[in-house]
């Protein structure tokens, strides 16, 4: 088993082809039509959200698709779910066009919402939302199209991502209470991190860590429960760059939520993927940091 101590130690706008109401309908019918479109996007993402919470299923399916999505909002992410489970790339009619590839004939839309800035009758900013509809490359006429290629990164590279320039000293044990992986001494704050674990424990522990970190630091807007935040946070970590997540269990992680209004859930599922965000943030800056020699190396 490999030694970890080392590094533990120190658009455009939308343009489908179909019939524009504008041109038949007043401009107060139209603002309402589009009012009413927003409106049923709106209860999608909410009757989403309580399946979400009811399933214990449903609610780790959603925690994939907000981890492939990672640049989609919580909102976003519960649409394209309801739409299309199996997403896994998203581009408006006119970006598949730029691609050279053509939006497959009687293909539906993914609805989701972009939002806008705008000045309210008062003189204060607000924030509105415009559909915005995409199409799922399982959609489309792709054939032209190269696939992406992932990075290669390796175990260590990741490790050391994770740590950078991170809120908190860690400490290698020899034993943690219940053999945990890694908990948060409560006076210090520092990482214990248990000594003699792979790399997908260190990981996973850490990352959970790290997570939780960011939601008590976030005094403003508090989870409900830090710990159940922390754990997704990381589970989203673990997805997004490829760690391996089979020691999650999301078989009764639901349970608190079932009381909680469509809203109240969203709201909590945001706070996961904030907290996943500031440390996939961190963690970006240093693998481009990292990667940086090798392309500049490459060319030359």
């Amino acid at each position: 088993m490999e030694d970890y101590s080392t590094i533990l130690g120190k658009e455009e706008q939308d343009s489908v082809e179909e019939p524009n109401d504008a041109q038949w309908l007043s401009k107060e019918e139209f603002a309402a039509s589009k009012r009413a479109a927003r409106d049923e996007v709106f209860s999608l993402s909410d009757e989403t959200a309580m399946k979400v919470a009811g399933s214990s299923s449903e609610f780790q399916q959603f925690l994939n698709l907000q981890a492939h999505f990672d640049q989609y909002s919580t909102v976003n992410a519960l649409l394209i779910l309801a739409q299309d489970k199996n997403a896994s790339r998203l581009g408006s009619f006119n970006y598949w066009k730029r691609k050279n590839c053509s939006v497959k004939s009687g293909q539906r839309a993914i609805s989701i919402l972009e939002p806008h800035e705008y000045v309210k009758s008062d003189g204060t900013p607000g924030i509105g939302y415009n559909l915005r509809k995409v199409f799922d490359i399982s959609q489309v006429d792709a054939h032209r199209l190269s696939p992406p290629i992932p990075p290669h990164r390796t175990d260590r590279q990741l490790l050391q991502a994770l740590i950078s320039k991170m809120p908190a000293r860690i400490r290698l044990m020899d034993e943690l209470p219940d053999n945990l992986a890694a908990t948060t001494d409560p006076e210090t704050r520092e990482i214990l991190v248990r000594k003699g674990m792979g790399f997908p424990e260190i990981f996973q522990g850490v990352a959970q860590e790290l997570c939780y970190a960011e939601t008590i630091r976030n005094n403003g807007n508090p989870p409900t429960d830090p710990r159940f935040t922390a754990y997704c946070g990381a589970y989203l970590l673990c997805v997004q760059y490829g760690v391996e997540a089979k020691n999650f269990d999301f078989t009764i992680a639901p349970d608190f939520l079932r009381e909680m209004s469509a809203q109240e859930i969203k709201s909590e599922l945001s706070r996961v993927r904030d907290v996943a965000e500031i440390v996939s943030g961190r963690m970006a800056k240093s693998l481009d940091a990292q990667e940086k020699p090798e392309k500049d190396q490459e060319s030359r």
